[in-house]
């Protein structure tokens, strides 16, 4: 199949309907505004619900009725919009309903800035709303993964009936590059006997609600989604590795500043220095376990975690991952500013020079 020429938001909108989303609900907000504006054009062209929500807050409870009655559906925001739909995203999770949310994230904190950054990781990985629970998080690097990983992010969601985060930056959400649409197996998804299409010819009504009167009860379903969560942990760990097979320093990062380390291990390789990079995936679950084994080999000497936020936010889960193994270090820049091939070799090399 010829690849085509796609900007990443226009990417996300085309993938969703492609994967058979049935309802879109958002609110404008840079750097995402494409996605409502292509969805708005396209779904009713498919016979499919767009509407534009009075606000964030408004958007996901809408998702959360649509949800309910077992529709595909979507909503997409950035950063500060996403900070307002965290009550509802609880919400989803303690019904154990599927949706589907995009963060093309900006600069922040509150309003912050329209450039791009990734100041929003725990924000995703840590839940955001209240209580015990956890999103499935996907990271794509380039428009393919972005295109790809939304389509994938609705099956997942009906699969372990669970909120799936794709989090992108606004680099990615702006940017053009050529992909390949793709057809992707079907799963052998659950049937949505749970959803509340209204009685016809059940044997008792299906009721959605996220309120526990009884604290056994709530602990109870706490065990029921834990378990769900470890399984998901089990099956749906993603990561690539890049050239780490004798690299004395790993890279980690995982979007925008991925993609300038893929240039940077190729260029320090030429300089004669032994680098790769380890790039999550699933940002949750995150590849703990992969990252361990790979940090405790005798060639790694060093870590450099490369983020686009203030002091760095998924260096917290490196180091998890790592327990004491071997030092890190990190670099880079929140604010919306973008760390460069430059400055990221300097900063490698820096940290190769510490553990001489």
């Amino acid at each position: 199949m010829a690849k085509e020429l796609w900007k990443g938001n226009e990417a996300i909108a085309e993938a969703a309907i492609r994967a058979g989303c049935d309802a879109f609900f958002g609110y404008p907000i840079t750097p995402q505004s494409e996605v409502p504006e292509y969805l708005s054009l396209h779904m009713p062209q498919h016979g499919r619900v767009f509407l534009q929500a009075e606000s964030e807050v408004a958007a996901i409870n809408m998702v959360y009725g649509a949800a309910a009655s077992g529709k595909r559906v979507m909503t997409s925001s950035s950063s500060l919009g996403i900070s307002l739909k965290q009550e509802g995203m609880s919400y989803l999770a303690a019904t154990e309903l599927p949706a589907v949310i995009i963060n093309c994230m900006r600069g922040g904190p509150g309003l912050g800035t329209i450039q791009p950054a990734q100041g929003d990781y725990f924000q995703a990985t840590r839940g955001g709303g209240s209580g015990d629970y956890r999103n499935i998080v996907l990271a794509p690097s380039n428009i393919q993964e972005l295109a790809d990983f939304v389509q994938e992010a609705f099956d997942l969601a009906d699969l372990y009936r669970n909120p799936v985060v794709v989090l992108a930056d606004g680099l990615i959400g702006q940017m053009m590059e050529p992909i390949e649409w793709k057809e992707f197996p079907k799963r052998d998804l659950p049937a949505k006997d749970w959803a509340t299409e209204g009685r016809k010819g059940a044997e008792k009504h299906h009721v959605v609600s996220p309120i526990f009167y009884d604290p056994e009860e709530c602990y109870e379903f706490n065990e029921k989604t834990l378990a769900k969560f470890n399984k998901i942990k089990a099956n749906e760990v993603r990561f690539e590795e890049y050239k780490t097979e004798d690299a004395e320093l790993i890279f980690t990062a995982y979007g925008t500043p991925a993609r300038i380390i893929l240039t940077a291990v190729d260029k320090m390789r030429e300089e004669g220095y032994k680098v790769g990079l380890f790039r999550p995936i699933t940002l949750w679950p995150f590849p703990e376990k992969e990252l361990h084994e790979l940090l405790g080999k005798d060639h790694v000497k060093a870590v450099l975690d490369v983020e686009m936020s203030a002091g760095g936010q998924m260096i917290e889960d490196v180091r998890l991952a790592n327990e004491g193994q071997k030092p890190i270090s990190y670099y880079g820049l929140g604010g919306g500013l973008i760390p460069t091939l430059e400055d990221i070799c300097d900063a490698a090399k820096k940290a190769l020079e510490e553990v001489k």
